[in-house]
């Protein structure tokens, strides 16, 4: 257990370390988020959002569309890239588990979201005022999120045929976020059957329990009153459970499609 843990932060330091070396992927990872981010503000007048102004109802919820790009684009490219070249064949042949191969892409894309959600805390601390209510919670629905969209990732590469078609794989799942992810509107803003999809959709609980977390309100019942903790924690719960749920599904779908070595045929 030591040596897998020590073994996944070493292949997280190197995909940090790669990234960092990559300039197309470090704005595409890093910037491009932030700049959507800016875009979705730009939209929005001076009215509320529930009780909450609507451009700080915007940037809470746009860790949600970093999950996309840092961790599910971010993943999806590098699974892809490095069965193709064998690198996945030779670190699964090595002393790495592959627990610890595919744990070290999560902690690397963690730190790589975590990074953004500093960023994203500071210009919400610098545009409105606001620190995040509660850390704890905030951290959580990071691991969930990233555990959540690795695994997704690790899917999705698994039916992917090589770095270029890569590119095309990931757009209906990004397509989807940045529809139906109550980033800029709440779900039940959706006319029918929309709203409960979004309501459902795997980004969504991720966007709840950050938003919370940042607001420590109850945004969502629209009297933007201020939460307890104990309160910010047991209404998290429902969006938790959903998560794990998604987690569950997400990984049975990557032990069946994720691919070791280079698709043949």
């Amino acid at each position: 257990m030591k040596t897998d843990v020590l073994h996944a932060v070493r292949l997280a330091k190197l995909d940090l370390r790669l990234v960092a070396r990559n300039t197309t992927v470090l704005f595409n990872v890093l910037l491009m988020p932030l700049l959507m981010a800016w875009l979705f503000t730009q939209t929005q007048g001076d009215t509320d959002i529930q009780g909450v102004p609507a451009r700080l109802f915007v940037l809470t919820g746009v860790p949600g569309l970093m999950l996309g790009f840092a961790v599910f684009i971010n993943l999806v490219n590098s699974f892809t890239a490095r069965r193709e070249e064998l690198v996945l064949k030779r670190l699964r042949g090595g002393q790495p588990s592959a627990a610890a191969v595919l744990g070290g892409s999560a902690l690397g894309a963690l730190a790589l979201f975590l990074g953004q959600v500093v960023l994203l805390g500071v210009w919400i601390r610098g545009a409105d005022g606001v620190l995040p209510a509660n850390v704890p919670l905030l951290v959580l629905g990071a691991v969930l999120g990233v555990a959540l969209f690795a695994l997704l990732a690790a899917a999705f590469s698994g039916i992917t045929p090589n770095a270029e078609v890569a590119q095309i794989t990931v757009i209906p799942v990004i397509l989807i976020m940045l529809i139906g992810a109550p980033v800029a509107f709440p779900p039940d803003v959706l006319p029918g059957p929309l709203g409960t999809i979004s309501n459902v959709l795997p980004v969504t609980p991720v966007v709840k329990i950050m938003r919370s977390a940042f607001l420590g309100a109850d945004h969502f019942s629209g009297d933007g009153r201020a939460l307890s903790m104990l309160e910010q924690w047991t209404g998290a719960l429902p969006s938790v459970g959903l998560l794990l749920l998604w987690i569950a599904g997400a990984a049975l779908l990557a032990r069946w499609l994720f691919r070791w070595e280079p698709r043949h045929g």
